[in-house]
């Protein structure tokens, strides 16, 4: 998209989707403030997440909690001015479950850096084909949450399951948007900025 330029960040390789422009840095968790002052961002979108199966319950916290404030900070100091972080519905520092209570902390740390706008992102189950490992339980949600989303109204539609195309172009919607501030996306206003997204690539 015009005015839009994508740099990611990864560890390893990852495979783009077809049709995908953007170019890739690769390096070791241990190097990446080096890579993003290197980069230096205008803006960056944080998609950093893993699971308490895979890592642990103080991995998940390092991943997903540490390592996010500590790109969030790397960034700022290089000069970055917008935040744009995937998040959970129901994120809650106060949470009984580890994994909101870990996405809730990482919210509050962001939040006090201060950057000129910070989006926020919470979906609810991410649809899409995943790459490597595959979740059994995650599979069966994925099956079905389209029919459970048609239950779910009012207060409890923040709880409906976003396809991760939607997400991906919400994230970059967000990017697009230069009004300061903090700013909290449930699914309504997830869907909005996709909207929002495919509007601006077509017109």
């Amino acid at each position: 998209m015009p005015g839009l330029s994508l740099l990611a960040l990864a560890r390893r390789e990852v495979p783009l989707p077809r049709g995908g422009r953007m170019e890739m840095m690769l390096a070791p968790v241990e190097d990446w403030p080096q890579a993003i002052a290197t980069i230096a961002p205008d803006a960056v979108i944080c998609t950093l997440g893993t699971t308490q199966a895979k890592a642990g319950r103080e991995g998940l916290r390092e991943v997903d909690c540490t390592l996010v404030l500590r790109v969030a900070e790397t960034a700022q100091q290089a000069g970055a001015r917008q935040f744009v972080h995937l998040s959970s519905v129901g994120a809650d520092r106060h949470a009984k479950a580890h994994y909101l209570s870990v996405k809730g902390e990482a919210e509050e740390g962001l939040r006090k850096l201060g950057f000129a706008r910070l989006d926020i992102l919470r979906p609810g189950l991410l649809r899409g084909q995943r790459e490597g490992e595959r979740r059994v339980l995650e599979g069966i949600g994925q099956v079905m949450a389209p029919v459970a989303d048609l239950f779910l109204h009012g207060s409890k539609r923040r709880y409906r399951s976003v396809r991760a195309q939607d997400a991906a172009a919400a994230l970059l919607q967000a990017v697009r948007t230069p009004a300061r501030g903090t700013f909290v996306h449930d699914y309504d206003a997830i869907q909005r900025l996709a909207r929002g997204f495919a509007q601006a690539r077509s017109a």
